[in-house]
């Protein structure tokens, strides 16, 4: 057996999901190293919702903007105002956000060690070996080792982690998302998001304009093959009336399209947050549930080390869809039909004119919850849609 530094848990990876691990292992005296890559930006419109805040104890020092309401836009350019009583969608800049996730589990006791993952090993007794090349991973300098009884696998979609280890990942289908961060010009409405539905933005997602304060993300995806993200960003930044503005920076990645079927080894690595699929369809959203995916792998970990049963692990994926999955499967429906054409679109923008749709989204939204107390209002749902479903309602 090596004489290398051994870890309770190394996590790979440091976005929220990996950053979360590492923080809630090491505040239960967990030896916690967490590796992660110089300089990765993650595209991302960057917007969570109270609940994360809450959730996870957020100051609100990590939100570089807070809206009040959102705008649809139409294949038609109908505009539709959703505003959110009594609540707002915070947006994050993931550069500082991320940053800030992963210095607080190092306050927290996690070792930080900034390098790229390269392969897990086997010592003599079974124990994982992870082997990585510190530093930026372009000096040419040795790879460096550290054993680990327990891997959590955070690098997000396209996880190395999950190709390699993990059976089952190469099923995984993904999204590829495009934004560019732009200075935000003077006299720009900062208190709103915008989310386009237009075919030639996305032809089966959307486009989105996202104020992060001295900044703008704006950004699209698909799933289609040959679609030109950057092509449609550039005409998405013209629609928004920022043509003129400072293009700060260009980032691109794929985003997973539903959560895996399996998150573990059966043995000692776990994936969490994207390389464990974790992003709602039809929104997009990622980083609450990234969050979120990361707590619920930092308990199975903690199981599975507590008792040395590798079942444990499977507790994550278990828990994550018994409180996620019913809103994911929503989403998904949703997505496949309304995001098809541009006339699904055109009614889906129409119905989000509706008081009963805005009150229970934003409640879903910022309390990651499917809303309960207003029978009534799910029931005029029901009808509404049904109403557009078969066309007897006109979008406008």
């Amino acid at each position: 057996m090596s004489n290398l530094e051994t870890f309770d848990v190394v996590v790979i990876g440091g976005g929220p999901a990996g950053a979360t691990a590492a923080n809630d292992l090491a505040k239960r005296g967990r030896s916690v190293c967490l590796l992660d890559r110089a300089g990765r930006i993650k595209p991302c419109g960057g917007a969570i919702p109270p609940q994360a805040m809450r959730e996870f104890e957020l100051p609100e020092s990590v939100l570089a903007n807070r809206v009040s309401s959102a705008r649809m836009v139409a294949p038609s350019n109908r505009e539709v105002d959703m505003p959110i009583e009594g609540g707002y969608v915070g947006l994050v800049d993931r550069e500082h956000f991320d940053e800030w996730l992963r210095a607080r589990a190092a306050t927290s006791g996690a070792t930080r060690v900034t390098g790229t993952f390269e392969k897990i090993e086997r010592d003599t007794d079974g124990t994982a070996i992870v082997v990585y090349r510190p530093g930026q991973g372009r000096n040419g300098s040795p790879s460096e080792q550290v054993r680990a009884r327990a891997v959590i696998g955070a690098d997000g979609a396209n996880s190395f982690v999950g190709k390699h280890y993990v059976p089952g990942y190469e099923t995984v289908k993904y999204v590829s998302a495009y934004h560019e961060i732009l200075r935000t010009p003077e006299g720009f409405d900062g208190n709103r998001c915008d989310v386009y539905y237009q075919g030639d933005i996305s032809p089966d997602f959307y486009g989105w304009v996202f104020p992060h304060g001295d900044t703008i993300s704006v950004g699209v995806g698909t799933a289609v093959p040959g679609f030109s993200l950057r092509a449609a960003c550039t005409e998405l930044i013209r629609r928004a009336g920022l043509a003129d503005a400072e293009i700060l920076r260009r980032e691109g990645a794929p985003i997973p399209l539903e959560p895996l079927k399996c998150w573990d080894n059966g043995r000692d690595i776990l994936l969490a947050g994207d390389a464990a699929g974790v992003v709602a369809p039809a929104s997009g959203e990622g980083i609450y549930y990234a969050m979120a995916g990361g707590r619920l792998a930092a308990d199975a970990v903690e199981e599975f080390l507590a008792t040395g049963k590798a079942a444990a692990l499977k507790n994550a994926r278990k828990r994550f869809m018994k409180a996620h999955g019913k809103v994911f499967w929503v989403l998904g429906i949703m997505q496949r039909f309304w995001y098809s054409s541009d006339k699904r679109r055109e009614r889906f923008v129409s119905l989000c004119a509706d008081p009963d749709i805005q009150y229970l989204t934003w409640e879903a939204y910022m309390n990651k919850r499917l809303v309960k107390a207003r029978p009534g209002a799910h029931l005029r749902i029901f009808f509404k849609d049904m109403a557009h479903l078969l066309g007897l309602v006109s979008p406008r």
